[in-house]
């Protein structure tokens, strides 16, 4: 058994446009990493490359993209200097062959090891891993690449329920074993995030009888039990819940009572659900 742990970031982003009624308290500068810290988490992801506050509690990795295998370089550059401890990517746009995406890939790795920062590309829509064969694939011509996993992309965008779960899962074990960082976000088949409730009860749901937090917290699990089985002998895993908002067309919106749109959730107390469930799947596997 190893020494493996799970860190739990948020993605900063998470806090932006809250409904009115959040149980965040709009807290910014040192005083809103204190209350992060006070709330369990360990560090933050920036979508932003400013420097970060060296009076914070709180470690700190970023996120940016990679559109062309030059783009790698500065942009790794960029965060290194920063003082990021990792880095997510989106790269490409999705409509690359083979040769192309190798390029973007080679690229990456090669900034990666360059800076000493870890870089791991993120499984998104619009993008070179925006489907699970192609991301499989990968796997197989590059097996040191890691991976930012956020699978709303596939669970929703790929209706990965359409004809069954379970042999897409026992599929997607190779991106599974190389998942470093995990972007919290819970969808159902044909939304890409909804709310979750308390996480421990089935959400609400207007119709159909799929359990879509059961089936997140599966994949979570698969994630945690390849880390496991392959971290070295001191290793973190982190998870960062990234709930956006409707700016984003992520979060879904209603007309309340007064006929202006409110989010359906309060996505910072989502965010501590997720940290809940996340802490509970992992820790019945080291136990």
């Amino acid at each position: 058994m190893t020494n493996s742990k799970l860190r739990i970031f948020l993605n900063l982003d998470t806090l932006d446009r809250l409904r009115p009624d959040s149980i965040w308290p709009g807290l910014t500068g040192i005083e809103q990493y204190q209350r992060l810290a006070a709330d369990g988490f360990e560090g933050v992801q920036q979508t932003n490359a400013e420097p970060w506050p060296p009076e914070s509690p709180l470690a700190f990795c970023g996120l940016g993209r990679i559109s062309a295998p030059e783009d790698a370089d500065s942009l790794a550059a960029q965060h290194a200097d920063i003082g990021h401890e990792s880095l997510t990517v989106h790269v490409g746009w999705g409509i690359e062959d083979d040769v192309e995406t190798d390029r973007l890939v080679e690229a990456t790795l090669e900034a990666s090891q360059r800076y000493n920062i870890p870089i791991y590309i993120e499984t998104h829509r619009g993008t070179i891993t925006q489907d699970m064969w192609r991301t499989v694939k990968l796997t197989e011509r590059f097996p040191e690449i890691r991976f930012t996993g956020d699978f709303s992309h596939y669970y929703t965008g790929q209706e990965m329920v359409y004809g069954g779960i379970e042999m897409k899962l026992d599929f997607l074990e190779p991106v599974f074993n190389r998942v470093k960082f995990i972007h919290g976000r819970i969808g159902n088949p044909c939304c890409m995030q909804v709310t979750v409730g308390d996480g421990k009860t089935r959400p609400l749901q207007a119709s159909g009888d799929i359990d879509f937090l059961e089936d997140y917290k599966t994949i979570w699990s698969r994630v945690f039990a390849g880390f496991i089985r392959n971290a070295a002998s001191v290793e973190s895993l982190i998870f960062c819940p990234e709930i956006l908002s409707g700016q984003y067309y992520y979060a879904r919106e209603f007309p309340g009572p007064d006929g202006m749109l409110q989010e359906e959730s309060d996505r910072y107390r989502e965010a501590l659900v997720y940290r809940d469930i996340a802490l509970s799947l992992f820790n019945e596997m080291v136990v």
